[in-house]
């Protein structure tokens, strides 16, 4: 079993890695991360023992109600692209902790990590989620929503490339473009040495969060 990557949009549950999952994630369908790898990697164990390979609620769970996926822009939909594998499990074991049918109730499920993901498990599923590439609160790694009049300037102001744009979006993002760093420990040994600029970038981070 390997973490799925960003495949072509689907419901969460278990999936065999076959040819055409292979093909997915070595392409990386959706976008270039890590963990696209979760996948190929089992297939590459599995198969020198001669058993299948299987992911699990890969990022790319789509499990979004229509509404969700409505924006003010008709060209543009709303995308699932979020912490399915973690959030899905959570949401699992804070079903059991509350003695309660997991399919029968709603839970707001965070995931905190370099990326940030926000999202409403509703009766057993992902009805609505940030997007932990562009349309939430920004994280550790990653500059979540953002001002679109200020970013459509930026993107035309001719200093930048469509591959710089997208770098501005994910990896050197968020605290670590403000501060440099991108690990929480650090963060808190600076803030608890009265470091005003760590604090108020961390709170900012929180804020979003929170919103």
């Amino acid at each position: 079993m390997g973490r799925g990557g960003p495949l072509r949009p689907m419901a969460s549950g278990v999936y065999a890695v076959n040819a055409k999952i292979y093909e997915d994630l070595k392409v990386g369908v959706q976008t270039e991360h890590a963990f696209k790898l979760g996948g190929l990697i089992a297939k590459g164990l599995a198969d020198q023992v001669s058993i299948p390979a299987y992911i699990v609620d890969p990022v790319s769970v789509d499990e979004l109600e229509p509404i969700a996926r409505i924006t003010g822009m008709p060209e543009i939909e709303r995308h699932s692209l979020f912490h399915a594998l973690n959030m899905k499990a959570l949401a699992l074991r804070a079903a059991k902790d509350l003695k309660a049918d997991y399919n029968e109730i709603t839970l707001i499920i965070v995931h905190l990590g370099g990326g940030v993901s926000v999202g409403v498990q509703k009766q057993g599923k992902m009805i609505d989620v940030c997007n932990a590439n562009g349309n939430g609160p920004f994280s550790l790694e990653r500059a979540g929503y953002v001002p679109a009049a200020d970013f459509a300037k930026m993107c035309f102001s001719g200093k930048y490339s469509q591959a710089d744009i997208k770098k501005k979006l994910v990896g050197n993002r968020g605290v670590v473009a403000h501060l440099g760093i991108n690990d929480g420990k650090e963060i808190e040994s600076r803030i608890s040495a009265g470091d005003e600029k760590t604090r108020r970038i961390f709170e900012a981070m929180g804020y979003n969060i929170a919103k």
